[in-house]
């Protein structure tokens, strides 16, 4: 099996629960603190050895192109100011990895958005990154994963205990845990947001993946689902009637940016953290009336 040199980012959703403020702008480029969503996810694959970025993107869209690609006017701007750190910062967005674009012309659910990458990812395993999902962890979760994936040879999929109250909003596993491990699961089926009463366990797929390319396969066969889309956890359920999937609890901290409480709570710890910031910010937060 080759190593994991791509990964798959799905951002041509509407962002309908951050209306008005993604009415004119994409969700992925909203910003935490000061770099916008995506941004940290892509840092994340960066550092777990990825060296080719597909981004799937529909209309409206074209800010995410910007923001990675050249900007000779901003650069020559901060040069001429003497804005040398910020100058850095603006290159190193654009010099960080090598990134493609694939459009999906309509968005007809998550394992639909997988399957427009078909071409650019070729024969090869590859992760999909969802930007919703930042994980803050020492280790950054997809190379977590990616040993994991060179140790079973097989499809891996980050999943984390949800309580029971919520489960239905998510993918859901049944799967035996590995002797010896109580972090990767042998995984028996997946089922997509299934009522509370009927889930299979509490392990919740979470937006990081990493695939083997005969998902596309069996994508190309997944039915649409009563929403008209074509669910990933769908297709993987047809993929694990064929070879070995694995659940793999992360380490790390999850944040869940796609919500607005989410996006509110990791904007507040990400800011606590930073040296910058975090001592004035802290002070600040000690002078409200909770």
């Amino acid at each position: 099996m080759r190593s994991i040199r791509k990964a798959v980012f799905p951002a041509a959703g509407l962002g309908t629960r951050f209306l008005p403020a993604t009415k004119a702008q994409p969700k992925e480029m909203l910003p935490l603190v000061d770099k916008p969503i995506i941004q940290y996810v892509i840092e994340e694959a960066v550092a777990a050895g990825i060296t080719s970025i597909i981004i799937v993107t529909g209309r409206g869209k074209n800010a995410i192109e910007d923001h990675f690609d050249v900007s000779k006017e901003l650069e020559r701007l901060l040069e001429q100011r003497g804005q040398t750190a910020l100058l850095e910062q603006v290159r190193s967005i654009a010099n960080m990895i090598t990134v493609s674009y694939v459009r999906q012309g309509e968005s007809l659910g998550l394992g639909h958005a997988v399957l427009m990458a078909k071409d650019l990812v070729a024969d090869e395993p590859f992760a999909v990154m969802l930007g919703d999902d930042i994980i803050d962890a020492p280790v950054p979760c997809l190379k977590q994963m990616i040993d994991v994936f060179d140790k079973h040879q097989g499809p891996v999929i980050a999943v984390q205990q949800v309580p029971k109250t919520e489960i239905s909003a998510y993918g859901v596993i049944d799967g035996a845990a590995e002797a010896g491990s109580d972090r990767v699961y042998k995984i028996k089926d997946l089922v997509e947001k299934p009522k509370a009463e009927d889930a299979p366990s509490d392990l919740a797929i979470i937006g990081r993946y990493i695939l083997t390319p005969d998902v596309f396969a069996e994508l190309e066969k997944t039915p649409r689902d009563k929403g008209g889309e074509i669910q990933l956890t769908n297709g993987l359920r047809q993929l694990s009637r064929k070879r070995s999937l694995f659940g793999y609890r992360f380490e790390g901290r999850r944040h869940d940016a796609g919500n607005k409480l989410g996006f509110l709570k990791a904007t507040v710890e990400f800011a606590l953290k930073r040296p910058d910031l975090g001592a004035p910010f802290r002070e600040y937060l000690k002078t409200l009336e909770l």
